[in-house]
């Protein structure tokens, strides 16, 4: 007998996971009040219809719509299944949607670990929590790559934000500094720049980051302070520059 999932959201990520999973040959229930259920995907009235008979409910909608999700496909949900919170939340958001469930499902933080266009299913997923390792049997018998990661729901979102601070704030400071280059007429000798330490960074890079921030702290200070006056100058928020300046600050002062 077939897994029967439900899929509550069905936007970018959503819907890429319910196709992928109706082409792998699992029943998928769809509910979405704003997107049609994709083909293959058994529209639903709403939540609580489309979790009924559910072994695994997918909830792929926003932070903000975690927990009006929950309440909404709980009365649907049959006893032992499982709750498979997938949206991008804190920790404690997590936890508080495990708490609210309480005994009435199985419920796993699952963390996406990559952008979901072109993967689709195989996108990478981290899970924890106490049925981690039952949800990952479930959907890697159609296809999906999952880490189970030790620890109690909020372990998995635990790891994929501290991981957003590293490549959401890169993608900031490139943004940013590519900005201030094209207002100073220098977009095409930045892009190569920032191109080649790219190319050219290895596990030794990190290091250098790390130890050289410490190191010249206070002469980054003053050149931080430098560029951000130089992206105010060119009529750019220096919003991350000032970041830095603030960031080196702290770094520099003693007991710090």
């Amino acid at each position: 007998m077939t897994t029967v999932f439900a899929v509550l959201g069905l936007g970018e990520a959503g819907s890429r996971f319910a196709g992928d999973l109706v082409r792998a040959g699992a029943t998928v229930h769809g509910y979405d009040p704003r997107v049609a259920a994709p083909e293959g995907v058994r529209p639903s009235r709403d939540e609580a219809d489309a979790c009924r008979d559910a072994d695994v409910v997918l909830s792929v909608n926003s932070s903000a719509d975690a927990l009006t999700a929950l309440a909404g496909g709980l009365p649907g949900c049959r006893s032992g299944a499982i709750w498979a919170e997938l949206n991008t939340a804190s920790p404690a958001l997590k936890e508080k949607v495990a708490a609210v469930a309480g005994d009435r499902v199985e419920v796993v933080d699952v963390a996406i670990m990559a952008p979901v266009p072109g993967t689709g299913l195989r996108t990478p997923l981290s899970v924890s929590g106490p049925a981690a390792e039952r949800f990952a049997a479930s959907v890697r018998a159609f296809g999906a790559r999952v880490e189970v990661v030790a620890g109690p729901v909020g372990a998995a979102a635990t790891r994929k934000l501290l991981r957003s601070v590293f490549y959401k704030g890169m993608a900031a400071a490139v943004v940013e500094a590519l900005t201030a280059a094209r207002a100073a007429g220098l977009e095409e000798w930045l892009r190569g720049n920032i191109a080649g330490e790219l190319i050219r960074a290895d596990a030794s890079t990190l290091d250098r980051l790390v130890d050289g921030s410490r190191t010249h702290a206070r002469r980054r200070t003053h050149e931080m302070a430098a560029a951000a006056e130089l992206l105010d100058a060119l009529g750019v928020p220096p919003r991350i520059a000032r970041a830095s300046r603030d960031w080196l600050t702290d770094l520099d002062t003693p007991g710090e």
